[in-house]
């Protein structure tokens, strides 16, 4: 079995992340831990449920001092047991667990004998397992007592994945927290330190799936899936096996020419087909659990099944067929679009692409195929409409993308949390079967019975000493793996859980920086761009405000702004006729601009700056005063921050200080430029006479 030392030494606390466990100082609370965790019963049948052993010695021995004595006998005196559903029949525990519990469910009980006490961690399957011990070791941290800890886990989504964007040269498309730690130099890492330490804290949140390269698949990436690189993989994979992870691959549609010297890559032809078979035949000879592909076709200049006339289910299938016998998946990713728009011809709408692309194709797919659909029509921003294409797809499994990669949201300098994003996204009701048809709903397999389905994102971690560049970025990673298992967890229970179990539960730590977190996307929308007109940056590294940046390239990302209004006109009457994609009410709610929420009133409407909105202010007006309070929000949140300098680490306040100096003053920067276009744009000054420069 592999072996490593519990995260690794050499870095400090903003490395260990949420599992940065802490000594408990409660002497009452350490006894009562001694009685129950001295001594711990367990079967070690499997390398996960060895992996839950070690991890839970460990903390164990960090938080409450207990060097735990490991038996596999049933005890007369107080015991921990860990194992599993079948493990707890044959240990004649007395606890009933329900068989039709999915994998990675979890119950941990107390049971009060007349002499004892039992703590008993019980998972469906060893995955479930590790998952229990984890939930345990994250109440320990917290300082429950032993009395807070029964609970029964069951997991919402069978999928939740992390995609990274890593390239083998070490460098990470849309990285904004160093290099990758998979790759370096077009090599393979041989080193799995880091690797087991990322495991870990996956396991420790959820997450059962990660693709480790990036979707835009290049020369020597094409070659993983051969023999020349999966040697390389292997351990990699094995890693991520002892803690229920399963690897996938993004792939290279065109790889049947590129290494297989074969003259097309179109789907329907036998000798293209028996490649693909003989691909995955060698892929799980080394990698047995491997989870399967994802792939990115016929989008932003990447290969796939339209070059041969072919459409996106005949691409994805032959995928499928090939990892079919293995029980491997096709995440098929959907964004897909004409990235050659004519920014004169008002009539096209990239925020169609997608639903239009794939609508026809529903119940085309086989059952391991599922789509990889973007929250949001256009590509991730600060604010947009919810994908139309979740509800709209009945016979097809989905998997939705979020992207923790803050690349449109202030890139890990400012502080943006992404959870009330990603609530707000998979809340929203569908209508598809009527009130009540959640994307949650969709995408976790219930409202269309699908097989497969689940939550991933694109990654937002790199080689970093803290994984995600910006200490306070480290809640959106917590926050994916919590929202994955539980779409029902609000986030702020998620803020505050990620916050007391980093810098621990003082009162005025957890309150300022939940604070700071829950307030963080709407002040980033506030200076940044607004009402859901999203862009506004600087083409192709997409941080900074400017403002027309991409009004006249070919990507199909414009805000029509002229002297008299701003905003994209797409309804049926007037404009794309976007709002149609949407069941109805959604579809007549967007429609009218009287009824159109206003956080998306420029994403759905072109809008007279003298529009007046519910808040009585007009449009413009409301340009500049969000503008001017955002970065009033900034100095606030820098001075909140300032105020916890003697309860923080020092390595983290000066890391989270800098990054705060940064986003404060890149903030007047998009105040000054936005609020200039604006008053160039019309002659509107603003009503309170602030500084502009005119």
């Amino acid at each position: 079995m592999l072996k490593f030392e519990k995260m690794s030494k050499n870095y400090g606390s903003m490395y260990n992340c949420w599992l940065n466990y802490k000594k408990c100082t409660n002497s009452e609370l350490k006894e009562q831990y001694r009685k129950v965790c001295g001594h711990i019963v367990v079967n070690d049948n499997s390398e996960i449920v060895h992996t839950a052993v070690e991890e839970l010695k460990s903390a164990l021995k960090e938080i409450m001092d207990i060097d735990p004595v490991i038996t596999d006998k049933k005890l007369t005196s107080s015991y921990l047991f860990i194992g599993t559903a079948d493990d707890a029949k044959s240990f004649k525990l007395g606890i009933e667990v329900n068989d039709n519990l999915v994998k990675g469910s979890f119950l941990v009980k107390n049971i009060r004998e007349a002499n004892y006490i039992s703590l008993n961690i019980i998972g469906k399957d060893d995955v479930g397992v590790l998952y229990g011990v984890f939930n345990f070791i994250k109440a320990m941290s917290m300082g429950k007592e032993l009395s807070q800890v029964d609970t029964l886990e069951i997991p919402r989504n069978q999928l939740r994945m992390i995609n990274h964007w890593d390239n083998i040269s070490g460098e990470i498309e849309r990285g904004y927290a160093g290099k990758s730690f998979f790759f370096s130099d077009n090599k393979i890492v041989k080193d799995m330190s880091r690797i087991k330490d990322y495991a870990a804290l996956l396991a420790s949140i959820g997450i059962n799936g990660v693709s480790i390269n990036n979707v835009n698949v290049h020369k020597l990436e094409t070659k993983f899936i051969t023999e020349e690189y999966l040697a390389d993989i292997e351990p990699i994979a094995d890693v991520f096996r002892t803690y229920g992870i399963k690897t996938y691959l993004s792939i290279n549609f065109a790889a049947p020419i590129e290494v297989g010297g074969l003259s097309t890559a179109d789907p329907l032809d036998e000798g293209v087909k028996q490649w693909w078979k003989n691909a995955a035949d060698t892929i799980y000879k080394y990698i047995p659990d491997f989870g399967g592909f994802v792939v990115k076709a016929d989008s932003e200049f990447r290969p796939g099944p339209y070059t041969y006339g072919r459409n996106h289910a005949e691409g994805a299938n032959v995928l499928a067929e090939a990892l079919k016998p293995y029980g491997g998946l096709v995440i098929w990713r959907c964004f897909v679009y004409n990235c050659l728009l004519d920014w004169r011809d008002r009539t096209k709408d990239r925020a169609k692409a997608a639903y239009d692309n794939f609508i026809t194709l529903d119940g085309q797919f086989m059952d391991n195929v599922i789509l990889q659909v973007k929250n949001g029509p256009m590509d991730f921003q600060i604010r947009e409409a919810v994908s139309p294409l979740f509800g709209a797809m009945e016979k097809t499994n989905m998997i939705l993308e979020f992207q923790a990669a803050q690349e449109y949201t202030g890139q890990q300098k400012h502080v943006c949390y992404l959870l009330p994003m990603w609530k707000e996204v998979l809340d929203f009701d569908t209508y598809a079967r009527g009130k009540g048809s959640l994307v949650s709903k969709v995408v976790d397999g219930s409202l269309f019975n699908s097989k497969y389905g689940g939550i991933t994102a694109v990654s937002n971690l790199g080689d970093s000493e803290c994984w995600t560049g910006h200490p306070l970025a480290q809640a959106n990673f917590y926050g994916l793996g919590r929202i994955a298992w539980n779409p029902e967890l609000s986030s702020e229970e998620i803020a505050e859980e990620w916050v007391k179990l980093t810098f621990g539960s003082d009162s005025e730590v957890v309150e300022k920086v939940v604070s700071i977190l829950m307030q963080s996307r709407e002040v980033y929308e506030k200076y940044t761009s607004p009402l859901g007109i999203g862009w506004m940056v600087y083409p192709h590294h997409h941080y900074g405000p400017s403002v027309e940046g991409y009004e006249y390239t070919p990507w199909g990302t414009y805000h029509y702004a002229d002297w008299k209004g701003i905003g994209v006109d797409r309804t049926v009457a007037t404009g794309t006729g976007f709002t149609a994609q949407y069941h109805e009410p959604v579809a007549s709610m967007y429609e009218n601009i009287e009824t159109c929420p206003e956080e998306l009133l420029l994403f759905f409407h072109h809008v007279d700056y003298t529009y007046k909105l519910k808040s009585g202010k007009t449009l413009i007006q409301h340009i500049y005063d969000t503008h001017f309070e955002g970065v009033e929000k900034v100095e606030e949140f820098t001075e909140a921050w300032k105020s916890l300098e003697d309860k923080i680490d020092e390595d983290t306040f000066k890391l989270v200080s800098d990054k705060f100096n940064i986003q404060l003053k890149d903030s007047i920067e998009w105040r000054d430029v936005i609020n200039t276009y604006f008053y160039r744009r019309t002659g509107i000054k603003d009503a309170h006479g602030r500084k502009i420069y005119y």
